[in-house]
């Protein structure tokens, strides 16, 4: 991979497609000020990774780092979490405890799945945002704090506002910067070099001697949609390294994963015209891929593709004789 404006502002994010440089590029921009950032994107397309490189080059990078999952902890857990609590202010409130403002100040705070913060704690996040200050559960007083605020969510946020789930005032205060981060599917081509990049950290962390993937099975990688992203990918290629038995992964090393791209259907999809559409054909064809697919991952074995496609041998060993259209399936 060459040297790219990932690699040299975000070395974790591995890329170099436009979509993503362009990202990365308005990230770098904003990087030295104290903006709000709201970072969105899917799950598992690196958003804490592009939230750590913001501070790491901000001017804040010798103070603290602090993460917190807003989705993982109970609403009652979760303000305690972020600020603190006082002794007696609730039944285990045994002794003070500082917050993760408290503990991130000077430095950031990473606020992921932003979205699932109640409204009541939005309130007060608002306020930290508007005034830099907040006060711990069952404390009266105000504490000050100075950290800059970088929030990730996977979910639409405009949507949730209209729905009153989320408030239209910390919205705006929160979307002051927002970064988009592609899904995998939108950038195929970073496929080969997250596949390298993976390889050689689960030989890394397993001492396997692995080198490389055959193309075929780099082929099959690239056919997958990955919904759950880089991360998903990361999984099945350390899946494969620990089975592999060579140095070279094969397709029967990785994991069973839906190979089928979803443009090459919705390829087949055009908006209907007076012309109107041959639908038997399209149809075919998306059955096509589907048993292209099942062979392929059955290594041919018809038995196997046709309980993976609900059909019983007989049937599926009728369809290929037929023949199947813009396919090329042999029926030995």
């Amino acid at each position: 991979m060459g040297d790219t404006v990932s690699s040299n502002f975000c070395p974790e994010i591995i890329g170099n497609t436009d979509n993503l440089n362009r990202v990365i590029e308005r990230a770098r921009r904003v990087t030295p000020t104290d903006c709000t950032i709201l970072i969105c994107g899917e799950t598992g397309t690196g958003k804490e990774l592009l939230a750590r490189a913001i501070h790491r080059e901000s001017l804040r990078s010798r103070k603290p780092f602090v993460a917190v999952n807003c989705a993982a902890m109970s609403k009652e857990l979760l303000e305690s979490e972020l600020f603190g609590h006082v002794q007696g202010a609730f039944t285990t409130a045994v002794r003070n405890r500082e917050g993760r403002f408290q503990a991130a100040d000077g430095g950031t705070i990473f606020l992921d799945e932003i979205g699932e913060l109640p409204l009541s704690l939005q309130a007060k996040l608002l306020r930290v945002l508007q005034f830099k200050e907040f006060s711990a559960v069952g404390e009266s007083r105000l504490r000050r704090v100075d950290v800059r605020i970088v929030a990730a969510t996977n979910a639409d946020l405009k949507q949730m506002v209209k729905e009153g789930t989320f408030r239209q005032d910390l919205y705006y205060r929160l979307n002051v910067v927002q970064l988009e981060i592609p899904p995998l599917r939108d950038r195929k081509q970073d496929v080969a070099d997250l596949v390298s990049h993976f390889i050689s950290k689960a030989r890394a962390k397993y001492g396997k001697d692995v080198a490389a993937i055959s193309d075929d099975a780099l082929g099959y990688l690239k056919g997958h949609s990955w919904p759950g992203n880089v991360r998903e990918l990361e999984n099945a290629v350390e899946h494969a390294v620990l089975m592999c038995l060579g140095e070279v992964i094969q397709r029967d090393d990785l994991p069973p994963v839906d190979a089928i791209d979803d443009g090459e259907i919705t390829d087949f999809i055009r908006p209907l015209t007076d012309e109107g559409i041959d639908l038997q054909l399209t149809l075919r064809k998306i059955e096509a891929l589907y048993i292209q697919q099942a062979l392929s991952q059955t290594a041919g074995n018809k038995n196997q593709a046709a309980n993976l496609l609900g059909l019983n041998r007989t049937t599926l060993v009728e369809k290929l004789k037929r023949g199947l259209p813009e396919q090329s399936l042999a029926v030995a």
